[in-house]
């Protein structure tokens, strides 16, 4: 079956976010343009390894395989029209048509195996040539065959629009995968559970401090239950969590009650009472969640929190997403990166005023965001 080819202008994008995957071109501090090529490339080895990649969800969708492919040829048609902006005046390109290239290069049947290196090293030489672009560079020009025409500033936000959009495109294996990966390694996590930071545990000082004794609380993303065990020893009751069911097996083996909720998707309801929850406790949780879906996600914890009612989250400050593996858990999780004021807007808009943001160092020299926020 023949996909309906392309024909929407998306420069639009270089003026505000886009609506569909979240990204905001005018808001990108540029600098950040290769680590965010070379994060985006490591979803694209993750979603290539994954027995369905090249099933198209319908006959009429691009399949992971056929995305993955467009994004190879991208980064390498990029990389080459940057060289001649970067070494020619103003120079026009030859318009190249990605649906005829996915259909003359078959892109479905291609080997997997041979388009995941090949879309890391596109990536990375990509990168390289935006990390070299210094002062009046950035200034340089060039024109597209339809008239449009690019400094090397826009052209680098335009370019990492279109790979981000791709991996939106994808993102339903995003949370497949990375919820297996928890599913899998439950136990070694749980084992190998780091202490509460200092920064996380005066984030949890400040939410008991804004609940009453005995307050009920909604745990997202309980894990190992280390939180939910402190959270309790400071005289709360807690409803533990977790999308994933290795964490409810255990749990439940230690004798909590726990339920395999995915905050996005389910019914978050108190199914103990007929009441809203006093806060909600989502710490490294929603770091999982698309940039996209976060929205929605706070939207659902705010319906079932009282007015007043304490949130706290912490998410990895950065930009774009991208997938790693470390730590106790072996298989590749998904993360998702956020810089302080579009989080800040985003709580806003689902109706949690922000009372505190802090940052704190991890263990691997990222940055958390640390936040407490109240229900409107």
């Amino acid at each position: 079956m023949t996909i309906e080819p392309d024909t929407k202008d998306w420069t639009w994008v270089l003026g505000r976010p886009c609506p569909e995957c979240g990204f905001d071109a005018p808001g990108l501090d540029r600098s950040r343009v290769p680590q965010a090529i070379r994060d985006n490339a490591t979803l694209w080895e993750v979603v290539l390894g994954t027995d369905d990649a090249a099933v198209r969800p319908s006959p009429h969708v691009w399949s992971p395989l056929e995305y993955a492919c467009h994004v190879r040829d991208v980064h390498r048609l990029f990389d080459r029209r940057l060289a001649r902006m970067l070494d020619d005046d103003a120079p026009t390109f030859d318009n190249w048509d990605q649906d005829a290239a996915a259909v003359d290069d078959g892109y479905l049947d291609q080997d997997p195996a041979e388009v995941a290196p090949a879309v890391v090293a596109a990536a990375e030489a990509v990168a390289d040539r935006y990390a070299a672009v210094t002062g009046d560079l950035w200034e340089r020009t060039g024109r597209r065959s339809d008239g449009a025409t690019f400094t090397v500033d826009t052209f680098a936000r335009y370019h990492l629009h279109d790979v981000v959009h791709h991996a939106h495109d994808v993102s339903h294996i995003t949370k497949r995968v990375t919820v297996a990966s928890y599913d899998e390694s439950a136990e070694a996590y749980r084992d190998h559970a780091p202490t509460m930071s200092p920064e996380t545990a005066a984030a949890l000082d400040r939410f008991v401090a804004a609940l009453p004794e005995g307050a009920r609380v909604l745990e997202v993303g309980s894990g190992s239950g280390r939180d939910a065990a402190a959270l309790e020893e400071r005289g709360l009751s807690v409803r533990r969590t977790d999308i994933a069911p290795g964490f409810v097996r255990l749990l439940r083996a230690e004798g909590h009650d726990a339920d395999v909720v995915d905050p996005l998707a389910d019914d978050l309801t108190d199914p103990t009472r007929d009441a809203p929850y006093d806060g909600v406790w989502a710490s490294a949780s929603l770091l999982h969640v698309r940039r996209e879906d976060l929205p929605q996600v706070l939207d659902n914890l705010a319906s079932v929190t009282v007015t007043g009612g304490p949130l706290h989250l912490a998410v990895k400050e950065g930009d774009g997403a991208r997938f790693s593996t470390h730590g106790s858990v072996t298989g590749p999780r998904h993360f998702t990166f956020w810089r302080e004021q579009p989080l800040r807007e985003t709580l806003t808009a689902a109706g949690w005023d922000v009372t505190d943001l802090t940052r704190g160092p991890g263990r691997r020299g990222e940055t958390w965001l640390e936040v407490t926020a109240r229900r409107r």
